[in-house]
């Protein structure tokens, strides 16, 4: 299960990180996201964890991850159906060697996307060998094992073996591999239907402990994800066994009846599948209302300019260099409103991320340090532009030391007429760096190379206007070289803020690819 799930992730881990973060807010939308992103893949916790890193990474809200954290608990169930159908029903197990061996062959013959294909194919043949092998295990387990204690219809029977069936996802780390172990174990005879839906409810609970460690040490959004995601496997867990429960206990007695038999497995499987159906019907119009609590329950402590900086997202560099990138640019944002609040002589407001530019850098330079080299093309491109980015806003932070030199700028007439096209586009830029969405990357870069060529092209006047008047007495010297000094901190802050609008708009683009 385990190799097959990996090499579905690796073969579809980009369209996975790029459909989920392109979620635009609708909760079912979300939802159904999760569903499909979870069947693919085989691995409700593969989509867990990516959903909390893209909360985590800021390219996710927190309300549209609670949709795909529901369809993620839907999509599942469909590891119950494809063992139900074809492991149970046929028997494939004859079959499942030369798959396994054909996944062998492409995995040692082929590269990239085709060699995992063949890595998926021998995990799935595996799953099936597995499935027979704990067939032909669980035969004879009826008569060695007393599972009489368990089959009392008392509560305290019962949620004893949802707490067996918890234990079984942790220790196996794989909620379909214990399911499966669950559906062998039922076909065989070695336990009975009413033991194996309270099996099945334990390791839907389950599934959540890996996210629970994963939020450990991570940022709010982070925690209050994994919370979301233990509230809803709970409360799906409880209507399954105060409601679902006893209802398909009385189906599954009168099919039996009428049509001489049933089968169980089958029956488990649409037990799954129903209480992870009635749990989204009843938590999916409360996303609202649940993110609420959630985000009172956990409050945010960090700055806000630093809570993207999960240490969880560091195995998938995507979304860690993503979130490098939104910090940096908050700080960005912070800076080009000093810098027009400054050059338009307007009191400073409070920096929205909460940290200055020099700390935010520090932040983020140990942060990446942590990151693991990455391995695709795709990636490694956007650490490079990323490092780029990070230089650039070193720069940026060194023409902070002049800004005094805003002030020489708006109290001399001629050398406004050279400043004062950037403070407009300095806050339209501000505006761009916390949401892309507000203006066109394109528009931003194309006011700002404009504005550098203008005081490019006119500072040369501008300065024999300076030295003119300190020949005639009109200024001092001394008044004339800080002035020339202005000049020039002016020329390098708008060369600068342009390369970096540049550089971070070729970042996007990278990540929306």
């Amino acid at each position: 299960m385990v190799l097959m799930s990996d090499s579905l992730k690796a073969i579809a881990g980009e369209a996975l990180r790029s459909g989920l973060a392109r979620l635009t807010g609708k909760p079912l939308k979300a939802m159904l996201a999760g569903m499909g992103a979870t069947a693919a893949v085989q691995s409700s916790t593969a989509t867990t964890m990516a959903t909390i890193g893209f909360v985590s990474a800021g390219l996710l809200t927190f309300q549209n991850a609670i949709g795909v954290i529901i369809g993620a608990n839907i999509g599942s169930t469909s590891t119950g159906w494809i063992v139900t159908l074809l492991g149970m029903k046929f028997s494939i197990s004859s079959l499942a060697m030369p798959i396994i061996g054909i996944g062998a062959i492409m995995k040692l013959l082929c590269k990239d996307r085709a060699a995992l294909a063949g890595l998926t194919m021998a995990g799935f043949g595996l799953i099936f060998v597995g499935i027979d092998f704990l067939q032909q295990a669980m035969a004879g387990l009826a008569t060695q094992v007393d599972l009489s204690a368990f089959a009392s219809p008392g509560i305290g029977a019962q949620l004893l073996l949802i707490l067996i069936g918890l234990v079984m996802t942790i220790v196996l780390q794989a909620s379909s591999a214990a399911l499966a172990t669950t559906l062998a174990a039922l076909s065989s005879g070695a336990i009975d239907f009413s033991q194996a839906m309270a099996l099945v409810i334990g390791q839907n609970i389950g599934t959540t402990a890996t996210a629970l460690l994963a939020a450990v040490g991570g940022t709010a959004n982070a925690k209050r994800t994994a919370l979301v995601h233990l509230l809803f496997n709970l409360g799906s867990a409880l209507l399954a066994f105060v409601i679902l429960q006893p209802l398909f206990l009385w189906g599954v007695h009168v099919w039996g009846m009428r049509h001489d038999g049933v089968n169980t497995a089958l029956a488990l499987a649409a037990f799954h599948t129903t209480f992870s159906v009635l749990g989204a019907a009843v938590f999916l119009p409360q996303t609202q209302g649940l993110a609420r609590l959630v985000s009172r329950m956990i409050k945010e402590h960090a700055p806000p300019g630093l809570r993207m900086l999960d240490n969880t997202l560091l195995s998938v560099p995507a979304l860690a260099i993503a979130a490098a990138e939104k910090t940096i640019s908050l700080g960005l944002a912070d800076t080009c409103h000093l810098l027009a609040q400054r050059l338009q002589g307007q009191p400073l407001a409070s920096n929205k991320s909460g940290i200055s530019l020099d700390k935010l850098l520090h932040a983020v330079d140990s942060y990446i340090t942590k990151l693991p080299a990455p391995q695709s093309a795709a990636d490694q491109q956007r650490l490079m532009h990323l490092l780029l980015l990070l230089d650039q806003t070193r720069v940026l932070r060194d023409d902070l030391a002049g800004i005094s030199h805003a002030d020489t700028l708006r109290e001399q007439p001629a050398l406004w007429a050279l400043a004062s096209r950037l403070p407009p586009t300095l806050e339209q830029t501000a505006m761009w760096l916390t949401d892309d969405s507000v203006v066109v990357q394109e528009e931003v870069s194309e006011e700002l190379r404009q504005i550098t060529e203008w005081v490019h092209e006119h500072q040369s006047q501008a300065r024999r206007n300076v030295v003119e008047g300190a020949v005639n007495e009109h200024i001092t010297p001394a008044t004339a070289l800080e002035q020339l000094t202005a000049q020039r901190w002016l020329e390098r802050l708008s060369k600068h803020i342009t390369r970096i609008a540049q550089s971070l708009g070729e970042a996007r683009a990278l990540f929306k690819e």
